[in-house]
C-alpha cells in the first residue's frame, strides 16, 4: 500500500466503521456493527478484519463502539482510544488498550494520525486527520458546532468526510421527541447541512478534491438537501459531493 485511500462500511445512526489504508497501515475507524457485519461488509471491499493493524475509536456511543470489544478480542487488536473513551466503553475486558491525546499527534504503519477535540456529548470526543507524504484527509462527524481548533485542524485537506446530519426544518417537524430534537440539533450534537456549509465557506478549502457528506440522518435529511448546500460554498455541482450509505460499503476514494 502507498496511496492514502478510505472506503466507508457504513455510516448513520445505525452504525459507523471506515477503513484507511495508507503506507503499510490498514486501519479501523470505529466500530458500530457487530463483528459479523464488519466481517460481510469488509468482504465486498475485498478485506478481512484479520488483515487490520488497529481500531481506533472516535467516542464511545453504540453506533461508533458497539462491536469494538468482540473485534478486537477476535482478531488480537489494538484499540486506540482518548482515555475518556476508554472509561466509557462498556466492553473493555481483554481488550488491548492504547491510550491516545486528544492533542497529540502519532503513527501507524507510517501513517501519521492528528487526533482533532469536537464539541460532542460524549466522554472525551475526538475526530482524525490522516496525513500520508503530502496526502492529508480529513474525517469530520459527531460534533454540534464549529470551533476555531476544528477549522485550523482541517485547514489543507484534499479529500474530507463531513458531517451533514439534519435539516433544521426536517428535524423540527421529524418524529423524534422534543428532547433528542434538541440533543441532535443542539451544540453537543450533530451538524446541520447549514453548518457544514458554513464550515466549508470559513475554511480553507482551496486543495479540496473530493468530499463525501456522512452521518446523513434518514428520517431528518435528504441527500439532495445535504449535496445542494455542501456544493454550494465551493462552487461544485450537486452531483460532486458523494455521500456515505448506511445500508452498504462506500467505493474506495484516493489520494
Amino acid at each position: 500500500m502507498t496511496a492514502l485511500r478510505f472506503a466507508f462500511l457504513g455510516s448513520g445512526s445505525r452504525g459507523n466503521a471506515l477503513l484507511v489504508e495508507a503506507g503499510s497501515a490498514r486501519i479501523l475507524v470505529d466500530c458500530g456493527f457487530s463483528a459479523r457485519e464488519i466481517a460481510r461488509r469488509m468482504a465486498v471491499l475485498d478485506r478481512d478484519p484479520a488483515q487490520l493493524d488497529a481500531i481506533l475509536l472516535t467516542h464511545e456511543h453504540a453506533d461508533h463502539a458497539s462491536g469494538v470489544g468482540r473485534l478486537a478480542r477476535k482478531h488480537g487488536l489494538p484499540v486506540f482510544a482518548t482515555h475518556g473513551t476508554r472509561l466509557a466503553v462498556d466492553d473493555e475486558a481483554d481488550v488491548d488498550w492504547r491510550l491516545i491525546s486528544a492533542h497529540g499527534d502519532f503513527e501507524l504503519g507510517g501513517l501519521g494520525i492528528q487526533p482533532v477535540a469536537v464539541p460532542h456529548d460524549a466522554r472525551e470526543p475526538v475526530q482524525f486527520v490522516f496525513q500520508h507524504g503530502h496526502a492529508r484527509m480529513g474525517l469530520l462527524t459527531d460534533l454540534g458546532h464549529i470551533t476555531p481548533h476544528v477549522l485550523r485542524s482541517y485547514a489543507g485537506c484534499q479529500m474530507m468526510v463531513l458531517e451533514a446530519n439534519h435539516d433544521p426544518g426536517m428535524l423540527a417537524a421529524g418524529p423524534y421527541p422534543s428532547s433528542l430534537k434538541q440533543r441532535v440539533g443542539g451544540p453537543f450534537g450533530h451538524l446541520s447541512n447549514g453548518q457544514s456549509g458554513a464550515f466549508l465557506e470559513a475554511g480553507d478549502t482551496a486543495e479540496l478534491e473530493r468530499l463525501v457528506a456522512a452521518h446523513i440522518s434518514e428520517k431528518n435529511n435528504a441527500f439532495e438537501l445535504a449535496r445542494q448546500t455542501l456544493a454550494g460554498p465551493l462552487g461544485w455541482a450537486d452531483e460532486r459531493i458523494e455521500v456515505a450509505r448506511q445500508d452498504k460499503p462506500s467505493d474506495w476514494y484516493e489520494i
